[in-house]
């Protein structure tokens, strides 16, 4: 049943004193667009009518092609906590799917791309692919001029508190934030960097879940920018500390329930846990390009700040690609670890949930779970215990992903081909660049 209807978004914005409504989407490398309308547009939003141009969005369509319809998923309908900039009321969103003219969905959304691949899963008797994100962020200071700086805000550490943990006065402002706009969450708390940060919420269905990180990031910006501070999501900000993950916690079900468990099973794990985690592990290498899609990404995929680095999994520690947390039940879930905060949230599900389904499918044997740290095992170690290394840098990734068919169907014909041009100008840029520490080594020695 929906949560809001037609009527009851009418009433609210007369009530909320909403002013301007903004028309939210996400463009195919995980960045929020909006078009934003007075609320006199309100009608013609909600009658499916609102246009924009498609063609000034990255990797959407060609200028000769460049109309396109909003189409506001209704359930998505928030006010903001904050007042326009000149204190004249409120602003209001709705998170919208992008159609093509003729009224079928634009194969370059990439929230309808989700939907479309939630699609198959139901063919295949699941009824909901469940996620629970924990995503961490950095806040640095910002300078004179408003711009961000190097800057930390604190010195804390794992769990600290005050007033080593300057950072807690902004965190406990966004977790009010997020509660009065429906958020649940369940735990806030300084990560192991200095000024890094981790929030997280109650799991959600696929597309809301995605919809509430692409709120989250907006509301941690918005109010972090109000206490003087810069949030980022970049995976690795900084040299010789930890990166930011946002782990992906994933459950997939029935109508008789939690698909993952089994209380029989071994680990109490089901037959169709196993073959889905089974199905993760094989397409790991492809799907690495989509769920850390930045050059950047790899700064942090590697070993020695608890990212992981490794393709295997375990119920007990944390050093492979995928855990298996403790909790059964309802709670039965596999925890993705590699899945970074610059991922594009509908584009990771829908690769996710199409590499599990084929290991459902094609009734996948996942592999011996491995409960040593794998850190410290040596290479020929890891290679007879079939453990494999994820992609050292966004260009194996991207290798890995033009060979893996069933991760481009994943993504679908346009966004497979924009994502790699995109990502491929990136990593040439990225080439020609002479760095700092390029000239620290050389510029003296030869």
């Amino acid at each position: 049943m929906a949560k809001f209807m037609r009527k009851e978004i009418e009433e609210a914005s007369k009530k909320g004193n909403v002013r301007f409504l903004r028309l939210m989407f996400t463009d195919i490398l995980g960045v929020i667009k909006n078009v934003e309308v007075p609320i006199s547009q309100l009608k013609k939003v909600l009658d499916n009518e609102l246009m924009f141009d498609g063609s000034s969005i990255e990797g959407f369509v060609r200028i000769e092609e460049s109309d396109m319809y909003l189409r506001p998923d209704l359930d998505t309908w928030l006010i903001f906590p904050w007042e326009t900039t000149e204190g004249s009321g409120k602003i209001a969103r709705l998170i919208c799917d992008v159609y093509n003219p003729d009224g079928t969905p634009f194969a370059g959304d990439p929230r309808s791309n989700l939907k479309r691949t939630l699609k198959e899963m139901e063919e295949l008797g699941f009824t909901e692919f469940n996620l629970g994100p924990e995503p961490e962020f950095f806040l640095f200071k910002l300078d004179e001029k408003n711009e961000p700086t190097l800057e930390l805000n604190d010195d804390g550490g794992y769990f600290d508190l005050a007033p080593t943990d300057l950072g807690e006065n902004c965190r406990r402002d966004i977790v009010l934030q997020l509660e009065d706009l429906g958020f649940e969450i369940e735990a806030s708390h300084h990560e192991v960097a200095p000024g890094q940060h981790e929030i997280d919420w109650k799991y959600a269905s696929a597309i809301e879940a995605c919809d509430n990180i692409q709120t989250f990031k907006l509301i941690v910006k918005t109010v972090a920018r109000k206490h003087g501070l810069h949030a980022t999501f970049m995976p690795k900000p900084l040299y010789g500390v930890n990166g930011s993950g946002m782990h992906f916690n994933l459950s997939l079900f029935t109508k008789e329930g939690n698909a993952f468990y089994d209380k029989d099973g071994d680990m109490e794990l089901s037959d169709t846990a196993r073959q889905f985690l089974a199905g993760i592990l094989d397409h790991a290498k492809a799907f690495t390009a989509i769920v850390n899609p930045t050059v950047n990404s790899y700064k942090r995929l590697v070993p020695g700040y608890e990212a992981p680095v490794y393709i295997a999994w375990s119920g007990r520690n944390r050093s492979p690609l995928i855990r298996v947390p403790q909790s059964r039940g309802m709670s039965t879930r596999v925890e993705l670890r590699s899945v970074d905060p610059s991922a594009n949230p509908y584009l990771a599900m829908a690769v996710l949930l199409k590499a599990g389904l084929d290991g459902v499918k094609n009734k996948m044997e996942a592999p011996v779970p491995i409960n040593r740290n794998i850190y410290v095992m040596s290479e020929k170690d890891r290679y007879e215990n079939g453990i494999y290394d994820l992609p050292g840098t966004l260009h194996e990734a991207l290798g890995y992903l033009a060979k893996d068919n069933t991760i481009k169907a994943g993504l679908g014909d346009h966004i497979y081909e924009n994502f790699v041009n995109a990502k491929k100008i990136e990593w040439a840029a990225f080439r020609e660049q002479v760095t700092e520490w390029e000239r620290e080594q050389y510029l003296k020695l030869y």
